[in-house]
């Protein structure tokens, strides 16, 4: 079976690459439960400092997989596993982003990304909710900036998303720019590191204890619903769905 998680480690940093370049890195249920696997192995191994999550291709993640998508419980165990990990994930973007794959960027502790990435919430345009990664978005990111891009489906930049809150940081050479970070993670104490981690994400985690039951139900709904299955039949054969005015 061909490898979707590629892998490498530099001096305690595990780097693991979105790898499913045919799909565009599209969340099936495949490479949903690769990834939740590759993030147990590195919270288990004491020689991982950080977590780099990158992609080969020109896209991070174009969201959710229409013809194998992931359960939605396994979609939030996922979300939580990132933010819940104990050593820090950081991501790294240099092509574009969509839907569920700015769900993965909110779980992640710093995002950075290239100045050629894009960024877009689409589900509405495909006749469904941003409701699952709603779960590390909204205590994360600010509330009018996601309004505007929940419901227009808008495509914004790297800037733009620097501004909201959804990247920590945005460069013409990402590398350059994680790499004071990454130095500064590798003098850091792991435990200290842990701990300070639990600190920063408290109120993330409450809002997935709070609010992942009915956002799970919500997208299930939704997914299921004539809307949708006309959005994504649109999507599928590149037409415009039946609500456009």
């Amino acid at each position: 079976m061909t490898t979707i998680i590629g892998r490498s480690r530099t001096r305690g940093v595990e780097t693991l690459s979105l790898d499913a370049t045919g799909t565009r890195n599209a969340l099936s249920a495949r490479l949903v439960a690769g990834l939740a696997d590759a993030l147990a192995e590195c919270g288990k191994d004491p020689e991982v400092r950080a977590v780099v999550l990158t992609h080969t291709g020109t896209t991070f993640s174009a969201g959710a997989d229409l013809r194998e998508p992931p359960h939605p419980d396994a979609l939030v165990a996922l979300l939580r596993q990132l933010v819940e990990l104990p050593k820090p994930v950081l991501a790294r973007v240099t092509g574009h982003v969509r839907a569920g794959g700015l769900g993965l960027l909110a779980a992640c502790d710093l995002a950075f990304a290239g100045t050629a990435a894009t960024f877009a919430f689409t589900e509405v345009r495909i006749g469904v909710a941003p409701a699952v990664i709603s779960l590390p978005l909204l205590p994360r990111t600010d509330p009018r900036a996601l309004a505007r891009y929940y419901l227009t489906g808008e495509r914004f930049g790297p800037e733009e998303a620097v501004r909201t809150g959804l990247l920590t940081a945005a460069a013409a050479d990402v590398d350059e720019a994680l790499a004071p970070a990454l130095e500064g993670l590798r003098r850091s104490a792991p435990e200290a590191l842990a701990e300070t981690k639990r600190l920063l994400t408290a109120r993330v985690l409450e809002t997935f204890d709070r609010d992942a039951a009915d956002l799970t139900a919500l997208s299930a709904r939704l997914f299921a619903s004539d809307q949708a299955r006309e959005g994504m039949t649109a999507f599928l054969e590149k037409r415009d769905p039946a609500w456009v005015v």
